[in-house]
């Protein structure tokens, strides 16, 4: 539901379900963060200063996207590159990681109680990417440096969550004819502007849920006893397990972690809790069981046990909120959020008289962790080498096929000068944001480029003029690269940097 106010769980990625986060020495497995954004108007959220497109991307008079064309605008950042990922859908390809993935995970979430779902076309509205779930007009997630814009109105989706308010409505319309399927997961690709590593994609998958119960249509929280007792027995039937799990934070806190006051009670909201952590819990664990029979088998070693725990957290549509992590292989590894409902959300869904839960998680994030796959770009791969090595319903440790050599190319340049002045995330006067230096290069190399390093910044002291120095590894998973090629595609980078951020080169 990509991530997130506490001091510790205000990371403020983009508040988008996806956990991931620079701190203590968990490991980072896909997703982007950026400070909080000061206040600015809906029409100043570009955060880089426009910049001169390229034609050849979508086309001079609009862009066409699963056959039907979108007009461009100002707010048009999506290139070729990212469109021609549309329609893929490793997530359906039955013996590609990425859907035993989804398969292992739709197991714990059997019919008729959850639907399983995917979205197969990634344009939403601006309206249900953002507002309908309560991102702030000064959020970071709406800027054009995180974001990949059709248009104003349209993008494509950063997050499943943009569905959201459609399934709710969905099961309203289905109480007659399905009235049992009370919870549903979904499936989708998701799109985002982000670093160049082994663990960041500007495509990749997200998975979530959500299970709701009915509440009494007058005065429910008068009636919010009967309505834990109901919650309750559900979580009783939920078979209990053995792992050991840290929890030593209360259900909600009033500063830290809100219960929706006025809105829910606390017995139906412990009730809920205490559901929706039983549920994630025996589905991490079937994960990471998993997981841990096949690193033994490889390594002849017994599966170390298994240790899960709770922290409190923030996303915009949930309160109060937690993410789950799980110790891993010596590392305390973030691996899904979630949290209770906001009723507001629920009420504009044309089902203000239910509650429930919802929970997002990134698919590469598990499936890495499952198959044991080193760099994200190998689940986009076409090499039979890879896509031989995986069968429907097994888990099984990748084994590299192959290690070709890096060849690592510099490029060093000066900001214009209104880089120096503030701004924020959002919008402002920063005219080079990262990102941008970012999709330049995954616009030229591809994935050619196994990661992107910012290795030095400096400031003129007496111009004030700033430079940076990054540093750009270039390796094929798949073949060798010849000096020539990389030498042209490093040109090639240069030039677009020059050409699209105005920047002069050192």
């Amino acid at each position: 539901m990509r991530l997130f106010a506490t001091g510790r769980a205000l990371r403020v990625n983009s508040a988008r379900w996806s956990i991931a986060s620079p701190r203590r020495s968990l490991i980072r497995i896909p997703l982007s963060h950026r400070p909080d954004a000061l206040a600015v108007p809906r029409r100043a959220l570009s955060s880089t200063a426009i910049r001169r497109t390229d034609e050849k991307a979508t086309g001079a008079n609009g862009t066409i996207i699963n056959g039907q064309s979108y007009r461009k605008d100002e707010w048009t950042n999506t290139p070729e590159t990212i469109l021609s990922h549309v329609g893929r859908r490793l997530y359906l390809d039955e013996n590609h990681p990425l859907a035993i993935t989804r398969k292992l995970i739709e197991s714990q979430f059997p019919t008729p109680i959850y639907g399983n779902y995917s979205e197969q076309n990634p344009v939403v509205s601006t309206e249900l990417n953002f507002d309908v779930l309560g991102f702030p007009l000064d959020h970071p997630g709406r800027s054009r440096t995180d974001t990949y814009y059709i248009n104003d109105k349209t993008v494509l989706r950063t997050h499943t969550s943009a569905h959201e308010q459609a399934y709710f409505q969905q099961m309203n319309r289905n109480e007659k004819t399905r009235p049992e399927e009370v919870g549903y997961t979904l499936v989708a690709d998701v799109y985002r502007r982000d670093a160049i590593d082994r663990s960041h994609y500007p495509v990749f998958h997200q998975m979530e849920g959500a299970r709701l119960w009915k509440r009494p249509e007058t005065e429910p929280l008068k009636h919010s006893a009967e309505t834990a007792a109901a919650i309750m027995k559900d979580v009783n039937s939920i078979p209990a397990h053995d792992v050991a799990v840290e929890d030593p934070n209360p259900t909600f806190h009033p500063e830290r972690n809100p219960l929706q006051d006025g809105q829910h009670s606390v017995e139906e909201t412990e009730a809920m809790a205490a559901h929706l952590k039983r549920s994630l819990e025996q589905m991490v664990i079937k994960i990471f069981t998993e997981a841990s029979k096949a690193a033994a088998s490889t390594a002849g070693a017994e599966p170390e046990p298994l240790k899960v725990r709770w922290v409190e957290a923030y996303f915009p549509w949930t309160s109060p909120s937690w993410e789950l992590e799980v110790f891993w292989q010596g590392d305390w590894l973030e691996v899904l959020g979630c949290g209770i409902i906001r009723q507001n959300l629920l009420n504009n869904s044309d089902v203000p008289h239910r509650i429930g839960w919802a929970f997002g998680l990134g698919l590469e994030r598990i499936a890495m962790l499952l198959f044991n796959i080193p760099d994200i770009r190998l689940f986009w791969s076409r090499d039979e080498r890879f896509l031989s090595q995986f069968k429907a319903g097994q888990i099984t440790r990748f084994e590299p096929f192959s290690k070709y050599p890096a060849c690592y190319k510099d490029v060093a340049f000066w900001l214009p000068s209104a880089s120096v002045s503030s701004g924020s995330a959002a919008g402002g006067a920063m005219p080079v944001h990262e990102n941008d230096v970012m999709e330049i290069v995954r616009e030229m190399a591809g994935n050619l480029v196994e990661d992107v390093q910012l290795i030095d910044e400096f400031t003129h002291p007496k111009t004030h003029r700033k430079s940076m120095c990054y540093r750009i590894n270039y390796r094929s998973l798949e073949r060798t690269l010849v000096n020539e090629e990389v030498n042209d595609l490093h040109e090639k980078v240069r030039g677009k940097l020059v050409d699209l951020l105005s920047v002069e080169l050192r």
